[in-house]
């Protein structure tokens, strides 16, 4: 039995067909194998040791995703949800905020210049970046979670600043609490401020 895709689809035929079969779930690596495995034409069929290939196979790819995404949505069928560690079809519910607020991920993969533009230099940036985001991140993380806003959809400086002197005042030393926890919760405090403005 031949488990080739059928080359005459796009490539979001494809992927949802992948999709379909993995109601779990798929990360993207996994996700990009199977392309290759069934002889999807639309993906480069190379190592993906090479930086710019590799960069140029995930743009493809959530090229596809996010265009995907659009087009269910409209057809009221599902919402895919795109992560780099899980893509999945989910049901379709009336009235998600999600996809009314700005999505710069979604304008950036859906911009073919992004592809077209980016050479070897911009894409080790770019990995530069996001290695050094990510460990910001963890710190950032960690400070929400100090200020228990870790699960807030929507946070903005006033608000953490509003938290914050809350839990100052419900740790601070003279009304029982410990310096070490001011200390904490004023560390916290130094971190969102550079990731809020």
């Amino acid at each position: 039995m031949n488990d080739d895709l059928d080359p005459n689809l796009d490539l979001t035929e494809q992927v949802l067909q992948l999709l379909q079969a993995a109601p779990d779930g798929i990360a993207e690596y996994t996700l990009i194998q199977q392309l290759k495995d069934r002889h999807s034409g639309h993906v480069p069929n190379l190592p993906l040791a090479d930086k710019l290939v590799l960069f140029r196979t995930h743009f493809l790819l959530f090229n596809a995703l996010y265009r995907l995404r659009e087009r269910l949505w409209q057809e009221q069928t599902h919402l895919l949800e795109i992560s780099p560690l899980c893509i999945r079809l989910l049901p379709y519910q009336p009235g998600n905020a999600a996809l009314s607020e700005r999505d710069e991920l979604r304008d950036y993969y859906l911009d073919m210049s992004q592809l077209r533009d980016t050479d070897e230099r911009d894409v080790e940036r770019l990995l530069t970046s996001f290695w050094t985001r990510m460990q910001g991140g963890e710190e950032k993380q960690a400070a929400l979670e100090l200020f228990e806003l870790a699960n807030e959809r929507t946070l903005d400086l006033p608000r953490i600043k509003l938290r914050y002197r809350q839990m100052v005042s419900a740790h601070h030393p003279d009304r029982g609490g410990s310096t070490e926890r001011l200390q904490s919760i004023n560390l916290a405090m130094e971190i969102l401020e550079r990731y809020y403005r």
